[in-house]
């Protein structure tokens, strides 16, 4: 089904919305568009479609696209050059590109037909570890550079990514960051229904950035030494092959479980059900320095502590509202102090200070910045 088949209800602005995942767990995106519906705008998502992508039932307007490649700059260009003829062709008002990898399209179709195109950086796509040292990062600084100078409408996840292009671009961007929708008289199921031990201490990292130089290597290696530990890895990410040979070579066995991704629903019943949660980002790089992860607020929704690394927009959510314990290196003797460490703390004497913070940190709070902006 084409887009420009997609109609409108009376007199609402249609705004595509471009990404370059499969949408399935996209929180950011999905909120930002169903926001943006609630608003009165149509909302046409486009995305592309993998051979394990997850089914979406969304109550606007999806596109996925099959591409012939599904990485490396072949992707990239393959994903540019759908984008390019799907925008240039099809029906709508405004176009809200998500990322530098959907940009390039998405800025000369809004050039070539006198569209307004509303930009939103989650991170400094430059910088990420995937690209250093490679032609590919001169190709993306070569597009940022000649593209961010030209926009005008901009949106980011944190202060500190806003600081960064402000400085390097002189540009007002605004910050909407990327919280969590307020979780109302939630059912969580029970350790048994999810086949977890009632009786072990459970240390959780999430999300689909399980990638390499997040600390999570160095965080299956504090579990060997923490006997009634059961550390769950729930999503995915490029480090998964190397932690579960690791978690082999070191015969953990059933004291590290990998569970692959699934709906953002299911996933919160595995972090609800946890004792603690783990954000390990090293500031190997400034886009990892400068990271907010989004699984910190989905550990204060589901009301548990987090241990985490000393990023400046991690450190301050967590001393802010006294939710965690911040270490002042990845490694795995610190990991396991600090582990140790928020053991002696029952659960629930963290609960006050996080019930506050899941009522302070929503999206129904955050919003409020979008709809200004629009």
């Amino acid at each position: 089904m084409a887009f420009n088949t997609f109609v409108a209800m009376g007199n609402q602005q249609k705004i595509v919305v471009t990404v370059s995942n499969d949408l399935s767990t996209d929180q950011r995106v999905r909120k930002m568009c169903h926001s943006l519906q609630k608003k009165g705008y149509d909302i046409c998502l486009v995305g592309r479609e993998l051979k394990n992508s997850l089914p979406i039932d969304r109550p606007y307007f999806v596109k996925r696209f099959r591409l012939w490649f599904n990485k490396g700059g072949l992707f990239y260009a393959n994903l540019n050059i759908r984008l390019f003829f799907y925008l240039l062709f099809s029906k709508y008002d405004r176009i809200h590109a998500n990322d530098l990898d959907t940009l390039l399209a998405a800025f000369i179709v809004s050039k070539l037909r006198n569209k307004p195109l509303v930009y939103d950086t989650h991170e400094i796509f430059t910088e990420v570890p995937e690209i250093q040292g490679r032609w590919a990062k001169k190709v993306w600084q070569s597009i940022e550079n000649s593209i961010f100078p030209r926009l005008e409408m901009i949106i980011t996840v944190n202060n500190s990514i806003a600081d960064f292009y402000a400085k390097r671009f002189s540009k007002k961007i605004r910050v909407i960051r990327n919280i969590p929708e307020k979780l109302s008289n939630p059912i969580f199921l029970s350790r048994k229904d999810l086949g977890l031990p009632e009786n072990k201490f459970i240390v959780i990292a999430q999300g689909s950035g399980i990638n390499i130089d997040r600390g999570n290597e160095e965080l299956l290696l504090s579990i060997e030494h923490l006997k009634d530990v059961l550390l769950l890895f729930v999503g995915s990410g490029d480090a998964i092959p190397t932690l579960k040979k690791l978690a082999l070579n070191l015969n953990l066995g059933e004291r590290v479980l990998f569970i692959d991704r699934m709906p953002y629903e299911k996933m919160m019943n595995y972090t609800a059900n946890a004792d603690l949660g783990i954000s390990l980002d090293k500031a190997s790089n400034l886009n990892y320095l400068f990271s907010l992860p989004n699984k910190i607020f989905d550990y204060i929704h589901a009301g548990i502590p987090i241990l985490a690394s000393q990023l400046p927009e991690v450190s301050f959510i967590i001393n802010n509202y006294q939710v965690g314990t911040i270490i002042e290196e990845v490694d795995p003797n610190e990991i396991m102090k600090g582990i140790e460490n928020m053991r002696t703390k029952s659960k629930h004497e963290w609960l006050k200070a996080l019930e506050f913070a899941s009522s302070e940190l929503t999206w129904e709070r955050e919003s409020e910045a979008l709809n200004d902006f629009y």
